[in-house]
């Protein structure tokens, strides 16, 4: 990740830059990965679009699908309608702790009280088909972190994660949909979430309009995450997305907290293999309070994506041969970038180039660890 400006400085984009943002980033095969390698290449996001074509043809596509300027007014206009924003990674109003994450969402829409976001933060989690102890324990915990000067984030989800959100109404809690903003999942909790829209904050960074899909909810989990100094588990499943939220946050550096259970419910066989494997174990919210103070001592550097020029701008373009090289080096199986390094002999900023080719349009797949893979068919 390319360093960003001293911590507490903001770069507020202009209306054209926010849009150029948007329409990038809503582009075909563009995540927050390549976002940033586009931004980081071009030095701006306008330019950037307009390289798409060639660089996807360069990597073997016929064409991009880049979102006509309708369609990101379409969009702007929903979210001006709902009463939301967009929010960029540069901007004051950005979750700090969010941003110092690996590639984290270049623009999130939210709507409520966007001042949250930039409170000191932690997630409560669990299982959706929770027990009735279960729920009054998150409601509680909940509400006493809210009182301690915590807001509580969470994923809306039945459970566990709506309980949490209950109890901290009155104190400040962030849902993070899978969705768009206006597609909320599950829709058992659309009154719930039409409080938290008054009363606290809702994010995404899916499109209006967008309907969750399985794959989506990881994502949502990692905001989740991402947002806060800790994440406690009060009730899962040895399978579920409670898990992979605790996974995620431990990816991230953040604390990992857990409700130990009985050995006889299933709802518990989650919480207690994360304590096995050394999550902080949670009877009280002074266990939880305890073990984030310290952290909250510590400065929040922000490592901001900005519209400026990369120093590899000014390397060789790779010709045909490096391609060639870099194709046959490639396969399914995932591989560092060092490696490839290594073996072909190119510029780091040229094999980097390379790679953004074969994302755009849509051959490479992109693993933990920074390991990259060959799809075989062309998307």
């Amino acid at each position: 990740m390319s360093p960003g400006p001293a911590a507490g400085a903001e770069h507020r984009l202009n209306d054209a830059q926010r849009r150029a943002w948007l329409r990038l980033i809503r582009t075909e095969n563009v995540g927050p990965v390549s976002f940033r390698q586009l931004i980081n290449r071009f030095g701006s996001a306008e330019t950037a679009l307009e390289q798409l074509p060639e660089l996807a043809r360069k990597g073997g596509a016929r064409r991009i699908r880049i979102p006509a300027e309708d369609e990101i007014d379409r969009e702007l206009e929903t979210a001006h309608r709902m009463g939301a924003r967009f929010v960029a990674i540069s901007e004051a109003d950005y979750p700090p702790l969010l941003a110092q994450v690996d590639y984290p969402p270049p623009l999130i829409a939210a709507k409520g009280r966007l001042d949250l976001l930039r409170a000191p933060s932690l997630a409560v989690v669990g299982a959706r088909n929770a027990s009735l102890s279960g729920i009054k324990l998150a409601q509680r915990l909940a509400a006493e972190l809210g009182r301690a000067g915590y807001v509580v984030a969470s994923g809306l989800a039945r459970g566990i994660d709506a309980a949490a959100h209950e109890g901290s109404l009155n104190t400040g809690t962030v849902a993070v949909l899978a969705g768009g903003l206006d597609r909320p999942y599950p829709p058992e909790n659309d009154r719930l979430l039409a409080q938290i829209s008054e009363r606290g904050v809702v994010v995404s960074e899916m499109p209006f309009g967008w309907t969750p899909r399985a794959k989506d909810f990881p994502r949502r989990n990692r905001i989740v995450a991402g947002v806060s100094y800790g994440l406690l588990v009060v009730e899962a499943a040895t399978r579920s997305g409670s898990l992979i939220s605790a996974r995620l946050a431990n990816e991230m550096g953040r604390l990992v907290f857990a409700v130990p259970g009985s050995p006889l419910d299933p709802r518990a066989a989650g919480t207690n293999r994360l304590l096995k494997d050394g999550a902080i174990l949670v009877t009280s919210t002074t266990d939880i309070l305890e073990a984030i103070a310290p952290l909250r001592d510590q400065p929040s550097p922000r490592d901001l994506t900005l519209e400026e020029p990369s120093d590899f701008a000014s390397t060789a373009p790779p010709g045909d041969d490096d391609r060639a090289r870099v194709l046959e080096a490639l396969g399914p199986t995932p591989t560092s970038v060092d490696e490839i390094i290594n073996h072909t002999g190119l510029h780091p900023a040229q094999l980097s180039l390379i790679l953004l080719e074969l994302t755009m349009a849509g051959r490479l797949e992109r693993h933990s660890g920074g390991a990259v893979s060959l799809l075989l068919e062309v998307s």
